[in-house]
């Protein structure tokens, strides 16, 4: 499929299923060289990263934990600027290496509320893994220690990403044309 419709916009394939998970090994290698021995939490932000979750953790061979968290700070195809936390870890972070999955990070407010909230419970360190990054749109100070991809400042959809509920389960990341 290269291109497709969903709602009142038009998507082209940017990202292919196969580029996707390359880059996904090479992300859990990555962490594993980083935090060997180290037991890690992973904290997937929910609903976007439920796939680069899945795909990550079948690459991760390393003692892990993993504890899902959910926060909405989109609307449509806009950020809101303001992130609600609708479900919270409920695993201890004291002392841990966390590492928070993300789909994307734009802005970065949604990783520097959850940065700021998990900082409370002291852990270890707290590591950002990514599968698509907008340096461009980018206003935090905070390192995005694993990034899949770098993508300009466009509109996505697909493996995990939707558009107003729709276009999460595609294998591969689309971007809007117009």
């Amino acid at each position: 499929m290269g291109t497709i419709k969903i709602h009142d916009k038009n998507f082209k394939k940017s990202i292919s299923e196969e580029e996707i998970l390359k880059r996904v090994e090479a992300i859990a290698r990555e962490i594993e060289k980083d935090c060997k021995y180290q037991n890690p939490l992973f904290l997937p932000v929910l609903n976007g990263s439920f796939m680069f979750t899945s795909d990550l953790m079948k690459e991760i061979t390393m003692n892990c934990e993993l504890q899902f968290v959910k926060v909405k700070s989109y609307t449509g195809m806009h950020s809101t600027e303001k992130v609600q936390t609708l479900i919270g870890a409920d695993m201890s972070v004291s002392g841990r290496t966390v590492i928070i999955i993300e789909d994307i990070v734009d802005t970065g407010g949604t990783i520097k509320e959850l940065v700021n909230q998990l900082q409370q419970f002291n852990p270890n360190d707290i590591k950002i893994c990514s599968l698509l990054f907008k340096p461009s749109k980018y206003k935090g100070d905070l390192k995005v220690d694993y990034c899949g991809f770098e993508i300009p400042d466009d509109f996505v959809i697909g493996y995990g990403l939707d558009y107003d509920g729709l276009g999460r389960n595609l294998r591969q990341i689309y971007t809007v044309t117009e």
